[in-house]
């Protein structure tokens, strides 16, 4: 309502990665550091009272819609949850698991381990960067370059370096601002 113009331009395909059965009921707790890793889980196999550990508020709220009722919730950053987890679930309650994406950027789970934890990491789902993108958005872009580009991770950073090389659009953006979620992204760029 700001007369702000916003674009939306998806950098990202996420795929299901098909997983082989695991019994849930072995686990004390389960970790998500993604809300994809939510949304590509059989949530039928899971008991929902479940110690639940999500990275950030959009986890968490995916984890929630999905019945978790035991979260808890860390401000957005791996090394975080890790102490929350140490703080809060206790070794003699048993294993860990760990759902997450083929690509981390921090092995939470090599961590825990060496904290003397037990933890099995299951990976649910990839992440493609977009390759093609539609000629209109392209001129549009052209026309009218933004003020200010906001990216969300350091895969989506790469995927957006990318676009730019292959659609030649590098010049046109020295003016604008680069606002990055984490160090790792805005040092791609």
């Amino acid at each position: 309502g700001l007369g702000h113009q916003v674009s939306h331009l998806p950098l990202l395909n996420v795929e299901k990665i098909n997983y082989e059965e695991v019994n849930f009921f072995q686990y004390g707790g389960i970790i998500f550091t993604s809300a994809n890793s939510i949304k590509f889980l059989d949530l039928n196999k899971i008991n929902k009272n479940i110690m639940c550990f999500c990275v950030g508020s959009s986890t968490e709220k995916i984890a929630k819609k999905s019945g978790f009722q035991n979260i808890f919730c860390a401000e957005g950053n791996v090394n975080n949850l890790k102490e929350i987890i140490i703080q809060n679930f206790d070794k003699k309650n048993g294993s860990l698991i760990y759902i997450c994406g083929e690509i981390v950027s921090y092995n939470l789970d090599k961590d825990l381990i060496l904290e003397g934890y037990s933890i099995t990491r299951l990976v649910n789902y990839k992440v493609k960067p977009t390759e093609e993108i539609r000629g209109e958005f392209i001129k549009d872009l052209k026309l009218l370059i933004p003020d200010i580009v906001f990216i969300y991770s350091e895969n989506s950073a790469r995927s957006f370096l990318n676009i730019l090389k292959k659609y030649d659009l590098q010049d046109e953006w020295m003016e604008t601002n680069l606002m990055c979620l984490g160090e790792r992204a805005s040092s791609v760029l």
